[in-house]
């Protein structure tokens, strides 16, 4: 037997076992990458750190049991108001540097810098201006 025989036998056979293999493998890799994620964000899970809620919204834990998930997490989302979520809520930790564009104010554009066409007097809209639908 040669092996373009083998192969032309049991080539398709050779190639879905070597493909389940691989996703056996990836599957795993990626369930324990996710564990010790999670591990990771329950460690500076702890109040005082400022979170990215599954709803878009930033806070500051006030208080938080990484023990009892079934237990919702009080964060307070502006000073003297704190909200009840679920713990599976919080999304992220954010760090120094995503707290720092979180928190800078939009730019507001200088009334100086209008230009003077810009400036002039807005004309109220009339009936006459108008042509009527046909």
């Amino acid at each position: 037997m040669s092996f373009a025989e083998f192969f032309a036998n049991y080539g398709l056979i050779l190639l879905l076992v070597v493909l389940l293999v691989f996703m056996f493998w990836s599957s795993r890799r990626r369930m324990q990458k996710q564990k010790l994620e999670q591990e990771e964000r329950a460690r500076q899970t702890v109040p005082g750190a400022e979170v990215l809620l599954q709803g878009g919204l930033y806070g500051t834990i006030v208080s938080y049991d990484p023990e009892n998930l079934d237990q919702p997490a009080i964060v307070e989302i502006a000073p003297g108001v704190d909200i009840k979520v679920h713990s599976q809520a919080i999304l992220r930790i954010v760090s120094g540097t995503d707290a720092d564009t979180v928190a800078e104010p939009l730019a507001a554009e200088p009334a100086d810098e209008i230009a003077a066409d810009d400036a002039g007097p807005i004309e109220p809209d009339t009936d006459a201006d108008r042509k009527p639908n046909v």
